[in-house]
């Protein structure tokens, strides 16, 4: 795995980079170039060769530039029935002139916003995608909705993709939401082109006291896309987060999502589905932290694989010793529908603590013939009765979804792909 651990390979990436944030950009290049990308020999890439695919996959990192979108692209990338505003991206370019003005809610670039605490949450250290988007990303945006305000429709971050002059996308989100303030984000990429390409995306959530604050995110790559997607957030006492996380195409896809819960009665939900067919590749890593007593998380993912599609799930629970009464959930279930598709599950749990409620656990399996020759045997024809099995084993997860109409757009896709629509 040689030539992607060389400085060299990097310097387009580098040299691109502005001079804002100077300090952050030299101590992420210090910490990617100490660590490098990582191989299967590293135990947290040990069923994703991500360096292999982006060796093999892309000719030159440079960065990508935005492109041209129109009002009418925008607009036609609403799905149905949606009430809210939006904010547009073009290659990770925040672009004011095509978003909305949202009441109650500064929105800047991170150019405005010199002082903003970015590196602070999502630790170049802990990941060497962190590092490398800290080192070399251009811009970014910067959002924060104030103390005590209550957004009622939900902020879409809508993002315009597609290979362009360069091949390495680079977002960069920083969200705090002020104590007693709610908000929903929802999160969705456009892309325009199936050529390959790598998004490397760090986002980074500061929820304050007692707010309340949902993000719902959907991957439905092009075939041709290489994702990474470092999102990580810190979440204070009474304070609940929710994410939901629907991944349903791409070529490699890598999530990583931290929840550190940083105060005593915080809540922390992490939802996901993936459903996957031919060489699909979705790689699902979680962390939460329990630092506080009596706080509570609860995670539930899961995955759906056709073909030759390869699915990883790697969940992390820590209960620090100082964190008794907490309470920690964990599952993750799988059908597999072909013999060639894979699965690699790992729920796991660290615990200091002594006075806890912990559980968690896996299952990979098949569909129930008994169920599907029921459904048969009622008159449904067995396309259709394999396909609503498989979305009642989603629709745990996609119940959690509070948004009306992203929830449906979301079902539809699932049901479209499924079979499952009458």
């Amino acid at each position: 795995m040689s030539t992607l651990t060389q400085q060299d390979t990097f310097q387009g990436l580098f040299a691109a980079a502005p001079e804002n944030f100077l300090s952050i950009r030299t101590l992420g290049k210090e910490s990617f170039l100490s660590q490098g990308l990582p191989t299967v020999k590293a135990e947290e890439y040990k069923f994703t060769n991500i360096s292999k695919k982006l060796e093999n996959a892309i000719k030159s990192f440079s960065p990508s530039l935005p492109f041209e979108i129109s009002e009418s692209q925008v607009k036609s990338a609403l799905f149905e029935d949606f009430q809210g505003d939006v904010l547009v991206f073009s290659n990770g370019k925040f672009l004011p002139e095509l978003s909305s003005s949202i009441e109650g809610v500064e929105v800047a670039t991170l150019s405005e916003k010199p002082e903003t605490a970015l590196g602070s949450i999502a630790k170049a250290s802990k990941d060497p995608f962190v590092a490398l988007n800290q080192a070399s990303f251009a811009d970014g945006i910067f959002i924060s909705v104030p103390k005590k305000v209550q957004i009622e429709k939900p902020i879409l971050l809508l993002s315009f993709n597609k290979e362009n002059a360069g091949q390495v996308i680079q977002p960069r989100v920083w969200i705090e939401v002020g104590d007693f303030a709610e908000v929903t984000f929802i999160d969705q990429s456009i892309n325009l082109s199936d050529s390959a390409y790598f998004v490397n995306k760090v986002v980074e959530v500061k929820g304050g006291i007692n707010s309340q604050i949902s993000y719902y995110r959907l991957q439905n790559e092009g075939k041709g896309t290489i994702e990474v997607s470092n999102f990580e957030t810190d979440i204070q006492k009474d304070a609940k987060f929710t994410s939901v996380n629907i991944s349903l195409s791409g070529d490699m896809v890598r999530n990583n999502l931290s929840l550190n819960l940083l105060g005593s009665n915080s809540e922390g939900n992490m939802f996901g589905v993936y459903l996957l067919n031919g060489k699909t590749h979705v790689d699902n890593h979680t962390n939460v932290d329990h630092t506080i007593p009596h706080a509570e998380s609860n995670e539930l993912y899961k995955g759906i694989l056709a073909d030759q599609s390869r699915g990883v799930f790697n969940g992390k629970i820590f209960v620090r010793q100082d964190a008794q009464k907490t309470n920690a959930f964990q599952q993750n279930n799988n059908i597999l529908l072909s013999d060639d598709a894979i699965v690699n599950t790992k729920p796991q749990l660290e615990i200091w603590a002594d006075d806890v409620k912990c559980s968690h656990g896996c299952t990979v399996g098949q569909l129930d013939e008994e169920a599907l020759f029921y459904l048969q045997a009622r008159g449904i024809d067995k396309t259709s009765a394999k396909g609503l099995l498989l979305y009642a084993f989603a629709g745990e997860v996609l119940e959690k979804i509070e948004e009306e109409s992203f929830r449906n757009h979301v079902v539809n896709l699932i049901q479209e792909r499924l079979g499952s629509k009458f």
